[in-house]
C-alpha cells in the first residue's frame, strides 16, 4: 500500500510541470503574434506615409496625373488588402486572447505574471484597433483626394482641348499672314528688281564708253585705277567725274522708287593680294579697301545722295574675282563694286 501511495504521489507531481510548459509555450506563441502585429503596424505606417508623398508629387506633376492616378488606385487596393489581413489577424488575436483567458481561468492561481500579460495583450489589441481606425480614415482621405485629382484631370483636359482649338486657329492665321507676307515680299523684290534694271540701264548709257567699267552679275565694277591713285583712297579727277554721273543717276532713280521700298546702294572696296608695307597711310589692305569704299560714299553724299541710302564695306584681298598672282589678275581684283539692293 505504501508503494501504491508513492506511485500516486509521483503521478500527481509529474502533471503539474507539463501543464506549466504548455502554458509557457502558449505565451511564447502569443508574444510572437504580437511581434508580427507590431511589424505589420510599422509597415502599414510606412505604406500610408509613402502614399502621402505620392499625393504631393501628383499635385506638382500634372503632366503625369493619369499614370499616378493608376498608381494610387493600385496602392489603395494594396492598403485595403493589408487592412483586411490586419482585421483577420485581429480576429485571430481575439480568439487567442479568449483561449488564453480560458486557460487562465482553468488554471486559477497559476501565476500573477500570466494575468499581467493578458492585461498587456488587451492594451495592445486596443492599440491595434486604433491603428485600424486610422487606416480606415486614411483610405477615406485617399478616396477624396483621388476624386479631386479626377476633377483636376478633367479640367486640364478641357483646357488642353481649348488650347488646341485656339492653337489651330492661330496656326491658320499665321499661315495666312505668311502667305500674304510672301506675296508682299515677292512684290517688293519684283519692284526692286525693276528699279535695279532701270538703274543698270541708265548706268550703261552713262558709262558705256568706259573700258575699265564692266557689269558682273548684278553689280557694276569700277577698276581702282579709274577712281584712285596707286595706294591712295582719294578720288582722282577722272573718278570724281564718274561718281558725279553715278550720283545723278541715283538721284533720278530715288525720285521714282516708292518710299516703302527700303533700298540702298552698297559700295564694296577690294584690293589685290600684294601686302602693304605698313609704313604708309594704311597698315594693310583691309584699311585701304575700307577707306576707298568710304571715300566713294562720302563723295556721293556730297553730291546729294541721301546718306541713309548708302553702305560702305571693305573686303581687302579676300574676295578675288580673278585667280592668280600675275599683273592682269591683280589689276582685275583691284576694284570698287556697286550693288543696288534692299536693307
Amino acid at each position: 500500500m505504501a508503494l501504491a501511495r508513492n506511485r500516486r504521489s509521483q503521478r500527481t507531481v509529474d502533471y503539474w510541470p507539463g501543464f506549466v510548459d504548455a502554458l509557457s509555450t502558449l505565451l511564447l506563441a502569443i508574444m510572437f503574434l504580437l511581434t508580427v502585429f507590431v511589424l505589420a503596424q510599422f509597415f502599414l505606417s510606412r505604406e500610408i506615409s509613402g502614399k502621402d508623398d505620392v499625393l504631393n508629387r501628383l499635385t506638382s506633376q500634372i503632366n503625369e496625373l493619369t499614370q499616378l492616378l493608376a498608381l494610387e488606385k493600385s496602392g489603395k487596393q494594396d492598403l485595403e488588402d493589408a487592412l483586411a489581413n490586419l482585421q483577420v489577424s485581429l480576429a485571430q488575436s481575439e480568439s487567442d486572447r479568449t483561449r488564453l483567458q480560458q486557460l487562465l481561468d482553468s488554471g486559477a492561481g497559476a501565476s500573477d505574471a500570466a494575468s499581467a500579460r493578458a492585461t498587456t495583450l488587451e492594451g495592445e489589441l486596443d492599440a491595434e484597433k486604433q491603428v485600424s481606425a486610422r487606416a480606415m480614415s486614411q483610405i477615406e482621405l485617399l478616396n477624396q483626394q483621388i476624386a479631386a485629382l479626377r476633377s483636376q484631370i478633367a479640367a486640364v483636359e478641357e483646357a488642353l482641348q481649348a488650347s488646341e482649338a485656339k492653337d489651330q486657329s492661330s496656326q491658320a492665321k499665321i499661315a495666312d499672314l505668311g502667305r500674304r507676307l510672301n506675296v508682299a515680299l515677292a512684290q517688293r523684290v519684283q519692284e526692286l528688281n525693276r528699279y535695279r534694271s532701270d538703274f543698270f540701264g541708265r548706268l550703261r548709257e552713262i558709262l558705256s564708253d568706259r573700258e575699265n567699267i564692266r557689269i558682273v552679275g548684278d553689280r557694276f565694277v569700277f577698276q581702282s585705277e579709274v577712281l584712285f591713285p596707286s595706294g591712295g583712297s582719294d578720288l582722282n579727277e577722272e573718278g570724281q567725274v564718274e561718281m558725279r554721273k553715278l550720283a545723278a543717276a541715283l538721284l533720278d532713280l530715288a525720285r521714282e522708287i516708292p518710299p516703302e521700298i527700303n533700298w540702298v546702294l552698297r559700295v564694296d572696296g577690294h584690293t589685290d593680294n600684294v601686302p602693304l608695307s605698313g609704313t604708309g597711310r594704311y597698315r594693310d589692305n583691309w584699311e585701304l579697301s575700307s577707306a576707298r569704299a568710304t571715300s566713294v560714299v562720302k563723295f556721293l553724299i556730297a553730291n546729294g545722295v541721301p546718306a541713309n541710302r548708302l553702305v560702305a564695306a571693305g573686303f581687302g584681298e579676300f574676295q578675288p574675282i580673278a585667280e592668280g598672282d600675275d599683273t592682269t589678275a591683280r589689276a582685275t581684283n583691284r576694284r570698287i563694286e556697286l550693288k543696288l539692293t534692299e536693307k
